[in-house]
């Protein structure tokens, strides 16, 4: 009788082991799927980014950037794309990127010192851009701009790793 006690005692001790690693296996499923992994922009014809920064969370395995164009000017007069720099390398991107023309969709193509980067996008169009994000170090500067002609000395925002 002893010993049947003691199995019994020992299946259900097992399945409230059982029972708590579930439980915990699930919450840490729910916390990776809390991990925002991805953001989405806004551009108007006001020549800003909402939200105007970005905190990527360095549990990221890649982050997505989707920018949507609100605007209602027509492309020529303003397009908008996203572009992903070193602070120190911001002025060197914002000039080769509008040199590059709009056919290269406003960034040099073997420019380095681009992290990442969107096409050019009109009114009432959305593009995005999934980037790694061990390409970021902790305790850089990191900032988005616009290399559409002209737009990059007011359309900036800044990112950073957290």
């Amino acid at each position: 009788m002893q010993q049947h006690f003691y199995v019994l005692t020992r299946k259900r001790g097992l399945l409230w082991a059982a029972r708590i690693a579930a439980v915990l296996l699930s919450a840490a499923a729910a916390a990776a799927n809390a991990l925002e992994c991805s953001i989405t922009l806004q551009t108007d014809d006001a020549l800003r980014f909402v939200p105007s920064h970005i905190s990527v969370p360095a549990a990221c395995k890649d982050f997505t950037v989707t920018l949507t164009h609100k605007g209602h000017l027509p492309p020529l007069a303003m397009s908008h794309n996203w572009v992903l720099t070193k602070k120190s390398d911001l002025d060197g991107v914002a000039r080769t990127g509008m040199l590059a023309g709009a056919d290269a969709h406003h960034v040099d193509q073997k420019d380095k010192r681009v992290i990442a980067h969107t096409k050019l996008i009109g009114t009432g169009e959305t593009t995005n851009v999934t980037f790694a994000v061990a390409q970021l170090k902790a305790g850089e500067q990191y900032v988005f701009l616009c290399t559409f002609a002209g737009h990059s000395p007011i359309m900036r925002g800044t990112l950073s790793l957290q």
